[in-house]
């Protein structure tokens, strides 16, 4: 059982974060989003023109997956983030649509 789900993440990191500690956050939340898209559990990510925020996708078999996913983020203490879960279009022409 698969679920997806539209994240949107706007990151806001204190001004006076010393570069160093802002750094390494970043390093570490690279490395842990590139191994969930390696696991097909974070299946798109897209940058918002201009801002400091993305738009992802994720499919994972939960609520609480996702939740957990989100939590483990590094820059989660610094983010406002929007969850909408995605159904198939009946419409759609595409026979997986993930």
């Amino acid at each position: 059982f698969v679920m997806l789900f539209q994240v949107r993440m706007d990151v806001n990191i204190p001004l006076d974060m010393p570069v160093e500690k802002v750094n390494e956050i970043k390093a570490v939340e690279k490395a842990y989003s590139q191994e969930l898209q390696q696991q097909g559990k974070w299946r798109h990510i897209w940058r918002i023109t201009g801002q400091y925020s993305n738009i992802s996708i994720f499919d994972v078999e939960s609520n609480e997956e996702l939740h957990n996913i989100l939590q483990g983020l590094p820059l989660y203490p610094y983010m406002n983030i929007e969850v909408m879960a995605l159904n198939r279009h009946p419409s759609s022409v595409r026979d997986d649509d993930r």
